[in-house]
Protein backbone atom coordinates (compact mmCIF):
# COMPACT_ATOMS: atom_id res chain seq x y z
CA UNK A 1 0.00 0.00 0.00
CA UNK A 2 1.21 3.47 -0.73
CA UNK A 3 1.55 6.12 1.95
CA UNK A 4 0.00 9.53 2.08
CA UNK A 5 -0.24 12.63 4.25
CA UNK A 6 -3.32 12.89 6.44
CA UNK A 7 -3.13 16.17 8.28
CA UNK A 8 -2.96 19.93 8.20
CA UNK A 9 -0.04 21.67 6.55
CA UNK A 10 2.03 23.31 9.23
CA UNK A 11 5.29 25.13 9.64
CA UNK A 12 5.66 23.30 12.94
CA UNK A 13 5.71 19.81 11.42
CA UNK A 14 8.56 17.30 11.60
CA UNK A 15 12.02 18.65 12.08
CA UNK A 16 13.87 18.70 8.77
CA UNK A 17 17.02 17.71 10.62
CA UNK A 18 15.43 14.38 11.44
CA UNK A 19 14.34 13.61 7.88
CA UNK A 20 16.59 11.01 6.33
CA UNK A 21 18.76 10.86 9.43
CA UNK A 22 20.63 7.53 9.46
CA UNK A 23 20.73 7.32 13.25
CA UNK A 24 17.99 5.43 15.03
CA UNK A 25 16.11 7.39 17.68
CA UNK A 26 15.92 6.79 21.40
CA UNK A 27 12.28 5.86 21.83
CA UNK A 28 9.81 5.30 24.63
CA UNK A 29 6.39 3.64 24.49
CA UNK A 30 3.24 4.59 26.34
CA UNK A 31 0.72 1.75 26.64
CA UNK A 32 -2.88 2.82 27.18
CA UNK A 33 -4.38 0.11 29.41
CA UNK A 34 -7.47 1.72 30.88
CA UNK A 35 -10.03 -0.83 29.67
CA UNK A 36 -12.48 -2.29 32.18
CA UNK A 37 -13.81 -5.27 30.24
CA UNK A 38 -17.43 -4.07 30.43
CA UNK A 39 -18.27 -4.62 26.75
CA UNK A 40 -16.56 -7.98 26.66
CA UNK A 41 -18.52 -9.18 29.68
CA UNK A 42 -15.45 -10.42 31.56
CA UNK A 43 -14.77 -10.24 35.31
CA UNK A 44 -11.29 -8.88 34.57
CA UNK A 45 -10.16 -5.91 32.47
CA UNK A 46 -9.42 -7.00 28.88
CA UNK A 47 -5.66 -6.50 29.22
CA UNK A 48 -5.51 -9.18 31.95
CA UNK A 49 -7.48 -11.85 30.09
CA UNK A 50 -5.36 -14.72 28.78
CA UNK A 51 -4.79 -15.67 25.16
CA UNK A 52 -2.83 -18.84 24.41
CA UNK A 53 -1.93 -19.10 28.09
CA UNK A 54 -0.59 -15.56 28.47
CA UNK A 55 -2.22 -12.24 29.45
CA UNK A 56 -3.12 -9.89 26.62
CA UNK A 57 -0.95 -7.19 28.18
CA UNK A 58 2.13 -9.40 28.09
CA UNK A 59 1.58 -10.33 24.43
CA UNK A 60 1.50 -6.60 23.65
CA UNK A 61 4.57 -5.79 25.74
CA UNK A 62 6.58 -8.58 24.13
CA UNK A 63 6.23 -7.05 20.67
CA UNK A 64 6.78 -3.45 21.79
CA UNK A 65 9.91 -4.40 23.74
CA UNK A 66 11.31 -6.25 20.72
CA UNK A 67 12.02 -2.83 19.14
CA UNK A 68 15.62 -2.08 20.03
CA UNK A 69 14.92 1.67 19.90
CA UNK A 70 12.42 1.41 22.75
CA UNK A 71 14.32 1.84 26.02
CA UNK A 72 11.34 2.57 28.27
CA UNK A 73 7.71 1.45 28.44
CA UNK A 74 5.15 3.35 30.53
CA UNK A 75 1.84 1.59 31.16
CA UNK A 76 -1.05 3.88 32.10
CA UNK A 77 -3.88 1.98 33.77
CA UNK A 78 -6.41 2.33 36.62
CA UNK A 79 -4.52 2.67 39.88
CA UNK A 80 -6.31 -0.29 41.46
CA UNK A 81 -4.98 -2.58 38.72
CA UNK A 82 -1.31 -1.58 39.02
CA UNK A 83 -0.48 -4.41 41.51
CA UNK A 84 -1.95 -6.97 39.08
CA UNK A 85 0.09 -5.53 36.21
CA UNK A 86 3.28 -5.67 38.28
CA UNK A 87 2.59 -9.31 39.10
CA UNK A 88 2.22 -10.08 35.40
CA UNK A 89 5.55 -8.39 34.68
CA UNK A 90 7.24 -10.58 37.28
CA UNK A 91 6.18 -13.66 35.33
CA UNK A 92 8.46 -12.74 32.45
CA UNK A 93 10.37 -9.46 32.55
CA UNK A 94 10.65 -7.62 29.24
CA UNK A 95 13.82 -6.04 27.90
CA UNK A 96 13.01 -2.35 28.33
CA UNK A 97 12.49 -0.49 31.60
CA UNK A 98 8.78 -0.76 32.47
CA UNK A 99 6.84 1.60 34.73
CA UNK A 100 3.16 1.34 35.66
CA UNK A 101 1.45 4.66 36.41
CA UNK A 102 -2.14 5.65 37.29
CA UNK A 103 -4.17 6.58 34.22
CA UNK A 104 -6.94 9.15 33.95
CA UNK A 105 -10.67 9.28 33.38
CA UNK A 106 -10.22 9.23 29.58
CA UNK A 107 -7.77 7.61 27.21
CA UNK A 108 -6.30 11.02 26.34
CA UNK A 109 -5.73 11.85 30.00
CA UNK A 110 -4.13 8.43 30.56
CA UNK A 111 -1.76 8.99 27.64
CA UNK A 112 -0.96 12.49 28.96
CA UNK A 113 -0.10 11.04 32.36
CA UNK A 114 1.99 8.32 30.76
CA UNK A 115 3.89 10.82 28.63
CA UNK A 116 4.65 12.83 31.79
CA UNK A 117 6.70 9.85 33.03
CA UNK A 118 8.64 9.34 29.80
CA UNK A 119 12.35 9.98 30.19
CA UNK A 120 13.50 13.31 28.82
CA UNK A 121 16.09 11.88 26.42
CA UNK A 122 13.39 9.99 24.48
CA UNK A 123 13.25 11.49 20.98
CA UNK A 124 10.21 9.57 19.77
CA UNK A 125 7.18 8.46 21.78
CA UNK A 126 5.14 5.52 20.55
CA UNK A 127 1.57 5.16 21.87
CA UNK A 128 -0.12 1.77 21.67
CA UNK A 129 -3.30 0.13 22.93
CA UNK A 130 -2.71 -2.59 25.50
CA UNK A 131 -5.48 -4.62 23.87
CA UNK A 132 -3.89 -4.82 20.41
CA UNK A 133 -1.74 -7.92 21.06
CA UNK A 134 -1.66 -9.05 17.43
CA UNK A 135 0.24 -6.07 16.02
CA UNK A 136 3.34 -7.43 14.32
CA UNK A 137 6.81 -6.05 14.79
CA UNK A 138 7.09 -5.03 11.11
CA UNK A 139 4.12 -2.67 11.43
CA UNK A 140 5.64 -1.10 14.53
CA UNK A 141 8.96 -0.63 12.74
CA UNK A 142 7.22 1.11 9.81
CA UNK A 143 5.44 3.50 12.16
CA UNK A 144 8.55 4.26 14.22
CA UNK A 145 10.75 4.86 11.16
CA UNK A 146 8.18 7.13 9.51
CA UNK A 147 7.65 9.14 12.69
CA UNK A 148 11.39 9.63 13.12
CA UNK A 149 11.69 10.95 9.56
CA UNK A 150 8.44 12.92 9.33
CA UNK A 151 7.52 13.87 12.89
CA UNK A 152 4.27 11.91 13.24
CA UNK A 153 3.01 8.61 11.82
CA UNK A 154 0.16 6.14 12.23
CA UNK A 155 -0.70 2.76 10.67
CA UNK A 156 -3.85 2.55 8.60
CA UNK A 157 -5.84 0.29 6.31
CA UNK A 158 -7.89 1.57 3.35
CA UNK A 159 -11.64 1.15 3.74
CA UNK A 160 -12.80 -1.96 1.89
CA UNK A 161 -16.52 -1.25 2.22
CA UNK A 162 -18.65 1.77 1.48
CA UNK A 163 -18.77 4.08 4.48
CA UNK A 164 -21.85 6.25 4.98
CA UNK A 165 -22.51 9.25 7.18
CA UNK A 166 -25.77 8.52 9.02
CA UNK A 167 -28.10 10.93 10.81
CA UNK A 168 -29.26 10.35 14.37
CA UNK A 169 -32.61 9.27 12.94
CA UNK A 170 -30.90 6.55 10.86
CA UNK A 171 -30.92 8.14 7.39
CA UNK A 172 -27.91 8.35 5.06
CA UNK A 173 -26.52 11.88 4.97
CA UNK A 174 -23.50 11.48 2.69
CA UNK A 175 -21.14 8.97 1.11
CA UNK A 176 -17.53 10.14 1.48
CA UNK A 177 -15.10 9.03 -1.27
CA UNK A 178 -13.84 5.61 -0.27
CA UNK A 179 -10.27 6.35 -1.44
CA UNK A 180 -10.02 9.01 1.26
CA UNK A 181 -11.12 6.71 4.08
CA UNK A 182 -8.68 4.69 6.16
CA UNK A 183 -9.11 2.75 9.39
CA UNK A 184 -6.41 4.11 11.70
CA UNK A 185 -4.74 1.78 14.19
CA UNK A 186 -2.08 1.97 16.87
CA UNK A 187 0.80 2.17 17.57
CA UNK A 188 1.03 5.85 16.73
CA UNK A 189 4.41 7.54 17.00
CA UNK A 190 5.52 11.15 17.26
CA UNK A 191 8.55 13.27 17.93
CA UNK A 192 8.42 13.68 21.69
CA UNK A 193 8.19 17.48 21.61
CA UNK A 194 5.29 17.38 19.13
CA UNK A 195 3.23 14.95 21.21
CA UNK A 196 3.95 16.68 24.51
CA UNK A 197 2.98 20.13 23.24
CA UNK A 198 -0.13 18.86 21.42
CA UNK A 199 -1.41 17.01 24.50
CA UNK A 200 -0.71 19.99 26.76
CA UNK A 201 -2.55 22.31 24.39
CA UNK A 202 -5.55 19.98 24.17
CA UNK A 203 -5.73 19.80 27.96
CA UNK A 204 -5.60 23.59 28.33
CA UNK A 205 -8.32 24.08 25.73
CA UNK A 206 -10.55 21.24 26.89
CA UNK A 207 -10.31 19.31 23.61
CA UNK A 208 -10.67 15.52 23.63
CA UNK A 209 -9.65 13.71 20.44
CA UNK A 210 -10.47 10.22 19.29
CA UNK A 211 -6.76 9.33 19.24
CA UNK A 212 -3.34 10.94 19.55
CA UNK A 213 -3.10 11.72 15.83
CA UNK A 214 -6.26 13.85 15.99
CA UNK A 215 -4.77 15.83 18.87
CA UNK A 216 -1.50 16.29 16.98
CA UNK A 217 -3.30 17.33 13.78
CA UNK A 218 -5.39 19.85 15.71
CA UNK A 219 -2.14 21.38 16.94
CA UNK A 220 -1.18 22.00 13.30
CA UNK A 221 1.13 19.08 12.51
CA UNK A 222 0.98 16.70 9.57
CA UNK A 223 0.51 13.01 10.30
CA UNK A 224 1.89 10.42 7.87
CA UNK A 225 0.03 7.16 7.24
CA UNK A 226 1.92 3.89 6.73
CA UNK A 227 0.58 0.46 5.95
CA UNK A 228 -1.20 -1.15 8.89
CA UNK A 229 -2.03 -4.80 9.46
CA UNK A 230 -5.40 -6.55 9.10
CA UNK A 231 -4.44 -8.70 12.11
CA UNK A 232 -3.94 -5.63 14.30
CA UNK A 233 -7.42 -5.78 15.82
CA UNK A 234 -8.44 -4.11 19.06
CA UNK A 235 -9.94 -6.59 21.50
CA UNK A 236 -13.33 -5.13 22.38
CA UNK A 237 -15.92 -7.93 22.18
CA UNK A 238 -15.92 -11.70 22.91
CA UNK A 239 -15.45 -12.52 19.21
CA UNK A 240 -12.20 -10.54 19.21
CA UNK A 241 -10.80 -12.82 21.91
CA UNK A 242 -11.65 -15.88 19.81
CA UNK A 243 -9.95 -14.34 16.76
CA UNK A 244 -6.85 -13.44 18.75
CA UNK A 245 -6.64 -16.94 20.23
CA UNK A 246 -6.86 -18.48 16.75
CA UNK A 247 -4.23 -16.18 15.25
CA UNK A 248 -1.72 -16.56 18.09
CA UNK A 249 -2.21 -20.34 18.27
CA UNK A 250 -1.60 -20.50 14.52
CA UNK A 251 1.61 -18.49 14.87
CA UNK A 252 2.84 -20.78 17.62
CA UNK A 253 2.15 -23.85 15.48
CA UNK A 254 4.13 -22.39 12.58
CA UNK A 255 7.10 -21.69 14.85
CA UNK A 256 7.02 -25.02 16.65
CA UNK A 257 5.62 -23.50 19.84
CA UNK A 258 8.15 -20.67 19.99
CA UNK A 259 6.68 -17.19 20.15
CA UNK A 260 7.59 -15.07 17.16
CA UNK A 261 8.17 -11.90 19.16
CA UNK A 262 10.24 -13.65 21.82
CA UNK A 263 13.07 -15.74 20.32
CA UNK A 264 14.92 -17.94 22.79
CA UNK A 265 18.34 -17.28 21.21
CA UNK A 266 19.78 -13.95 20.07
CA UNK A 267 23.11 -13.18 18.35
CA UNK A 268 24.96 -9.87 18.52
CA UNK A 269 28.06 -8.44 16.86
CA UNK A 270 30.48 -5.83 18.17
CA UNK A 271 33.40 -3.98 16.54
CA UNK A 272 35.74 -1.45 18.11
CA UNK A 273 38.78 0.49 16.84
CA UNK A 274 41.41 2.46 18.74
CA UNK A 275 44.52 4.19 17.40
CA UNK A 276 47.87 4.02 19.17
CA UNK A 277 48.94 6.99 21.30
CA UNK A 278 52.10 7.91 23.19
CA UNK A 279 52.00 7.87 26.97
CA UNK A 280 49.14 5.39 27.23
CA UNK A 281 49.06 1.86 28.63
CA UNK A 282 48.08 -0.96 26.27
CA UNK A 283 45.21 -2.86 27.85
CA UNK A 284 43.22 -5.62 26.15
CA UNK A 285 40.74 -7.85 27.93
CA UNK A 286 41.83 -6.27 31.21
CA UNK A 287 45.45 -7.40 30.67
CA UNK A 288 48.22 -4.79 30.53
CA UNK A 289 50.59 -5.66 27.69
CA UNK A 290 54.15 -4.27 27.66
CA UNK A 291 54.51 -2.06 24.58
CA UNK A 292 55.87 1.33 23.61
CA UNK A 293 52.40 2.76 23.02
CA UNK A 294 48.88 2.35 24.31
CA UNK A 295 45.45 2.88 22.80
CA UNK A 296 43.83 6.29 22.71
CA UNK A 297 40.44 6.66 24.39
CA UNK A 298 38.37 8.21 27.17
CA UNK A 299 38.39 5.07 29.32
CA UNK A 300 41.28 2.59 29.36
CA UNK A 301 40.56 2.10 25.61
CA UNK A 302 40.27 -1.68 25.95
CA UNK A 303 39.10 -2.40 22.41
CA UNK A 304 38.51 -6.09 23.13
CA UNK A 305 36.22 -5.47 26.10
CA UNK A 306 34.38 -2.74 24.19
CA UNK A 307 33.67 -5.05 21.26
CA UNK A 308 32.34 -7.73 23.62
CA UNK A 309 30.11 -5.14 25.33
CA UNK A 310 28.64 -4.07 22.00
CA UNK A 311 28.05 -7.67 20.91
CA UNK A 312 26.14 -8.45 24.10
CA UNK A 313 24.14 -5.22 24.10
CA UNK A 314 23.29 -5.70 20.45
CA UNK A 315 22.11 -9.26 21.00
CA UNK A 316 19.72 -8.09 23.72
CA UNK A 317 18.58 -5.07 21.70
CA UNK A 318 19.93 -2.69 24.36
CA UNK A 319 21.73 -0.25 22.09
CA UNK A 320 25.50 0.21 22.18
CA UNK A 321 28.30 0.97 24.61
CA UNK A 322 28.22 4.67 23.78
CA UNK A 323 24.62 4.95 24.98
CA UNK A 324 25.35 3.35 28.34
CA UNK A 325 28.89 4.64 28.95
CA UNK A 326 29.28 7.92 26.99
CA UNK A 327 32.78 9.20 26.32
CA UNK A 328 31.83 12.67 27.54
CA UNK A 329 30.99 11.42 31.04
CA UNK A 330 33.83 12.29 33.47
CA UNK A 331 32.96 9.18 35.49
CA UNK A 332 34.22 7.04 32.58
CA UNK A 333 37.58 8.79 32.21
CA UNK A 334 40.32 6.18 32.60
CA UNK A 335 37.76 3.64 33.77
CA UNK A 336 38.62 -0.05 33.57
CA UNK A 337 36.55 -1.59 30.78
CA UNK A 338 36.05 -4.78 32.76
CA UNK A 339 33.65 -2.65 34.83
CA UNK A 340 31.72 -1.98 31.63
CA UNK A 341 31.50 -5.73 31.05
CA UNK A 342 30.16 -6.32 34.56
CA UNK A 343 27.55 -3.59 34.09
CA UNK A 344 26.55 -5.00 30.69
CA UNK A 345 26.15 -8.44 32.21
CA UNK A 346 23.76 -6.95 34.80
CA UNK A 347 21.75 -5.19 32.07
CA UNK A 348 21.52 -8.41 30.06
CA UNK A 349 20.31 -10.37 33.07
CA UNK A 350 17.83 -7.67 34.10
CA UNK A 351 16.33 -7.95 30.61
CA UNK A 352 15.80 -11.68 31.14
CA UNK A 353 18.76 -12.97 29.12
CA UNK A 354 21.81 -15.09 29.97
CA UNK A 355 25.15 -15.32 28.17
CA UNK A 356 25.86 -18.54 26.28
CA UNK A 357 29.24 -17.79 24.71
CA UNK A 358 31.48 -15.07 23.26
CA UNK A 359 33.92 -15.35 20.36
CA UNK A 360 36.30 -12.42 19.79
CA UNK A 361 39.13 -11.63 17.39
CA UNK A 362 41.85 -8.99 17.77
CA UNK A 363 43.40 -7.42 14.66
CA UNK A 364 46.94 -6.19 15.35
CA UNK A 365 50.21 -6.31 13.43
CA UNK A 366 52.09 -5.87 16.69
CA UNK A 367 52.74 -6.51 19.50
CA UNK A 368 52.41 -10.27 19.70
CA UNK A 369 49.31 -11.02 21.73
CA UNK A 370 49.26 -14.82 22.00
CA UNK A 371 51.02 -14.98 25.41
CA UNK A 372 48.38 -12.74 26.98
CA UNK A 373 45.24 -14.38 25.65
CA UNK A 374 44.67 -16.82 28.54
CA UNK A 375 44.58 -13.85 30.90
CA UNK A 376 42.17 -11.99 28.62
CA UNK A 377 39.82 -14.96 28.49
CA UNK A 378 39.95 -15.37 32.25
CA UNK A 379 39.22 -11.69 32.92
CA UNK A 380 36.32 -11.55 30.49
CA UNK A 381 34.87 -14.80 31.84
CA UNK A 382 34.99 -13.53 35.42
CA UNK A 383 33.46 -10.17 34.48
CA UNK A 384 30.58 -11.92 32.67
CA UNK A 385 30.09 -14.68 35.21
CA UNK A 386 30.80 -17.20 32.46
CA UNK A 387 32.86 -20.36 32.19
CA UNK A 388 36.22 -19.66 30.57
CA UNK A 389 35.45 -22.46 28.09
CA UNK A 390 32.64 -20.25 26.73
CA UNK A 391 34.96 -17.31 26.06
CA UNK A 392 37.15 -17.41 22.96
CA UNK A 393 39.80 -14.81 22.13
CA UNK A 394 41.87 -15.00 18.95
CA UNK A 395 44.29 -12.65 17.25
CA UNK A 396 45.45 -12.12 13.69
CA UNK A 397 47.71 -9.78 11.80
CA UNK A 398 46.44 -8.11 8.67
CA UNK A 399 49.56 -8.86 6.58
CA UNK A 400 50.48 -5.20 6.53
CA UNK A 401 47.10 -4.15 5.17
CA UNK A 402 44.88 -1.33 6.52
CA UNK A 403 45.56 0.80 9.62
CA UNK A 404 46.15 -2.16 11.92
CA UNK A 405 48.63 -3.64 9.47
CA UNK A 406 50.51 -0.34 9.30
CA UNK A 407 50.82 -0.29 13.06
CA UNK A 408 48.44 2.64 13.54
CA UNK A 409 46.16 0.91 16.04
CA UNK A 410 44.26 -2.19 17.08
CA UNK A 411 40.70 -3.27 16.40
CA UNK A 412 38.53 -6.00 17.87
CA UNK A 413 35.50 -7.91 16.65
CA UNK A 414 33.18 -10.02 18.78
CA UNK A 415 30.13 -12.22 18.37
CA UNK A 416 27.94 -13.14 21.35
CA UNK A 417 25.13 -15.66 21.79
CA UNK A 418 22.57 -15.09 24.54
CA UNK A 419 19.49 -17.07 25.52
CA UNK A 420 16.23 -16.37 27.32
CA UNK A 421 16.41 -17.46 30.94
Amino acid sequence: MGTRDAGLASGGAASSAASGHPRKPVAAAVIAAGGTGTRIGAPLPKQFLEIAGKPVLLHTLDVVSSLEEVVQIVIALPEEHIPAANEILKRRPVRADVLCVPGGASRQESVLRGVAHVRLDAEVILVHDAVRPLCDRETMVRVLDAAWKKGAAVPGLPASETIQRISRRGFVLATPPREELYAIQTPQAFHAAILRSALDRAQREGYVGTDESSVVRRAGHRVFVVEGSPYNIKITRPLDLDIAETVISGRLEKTGGMEMAEPRLRVGQGIDYHRFAEGRRLILGGVEIPYEKGLEGHSDADALSHAVCDALLGAAGLGDIGRHFPDDDPANRGRCSLEFLRAVRAKIEDAGWAIRNVDATLLAQKPKLAPYMPGMRQNIAEALGADIADISVKATTTEGMNAEGRGKGISAQAVALIFRK
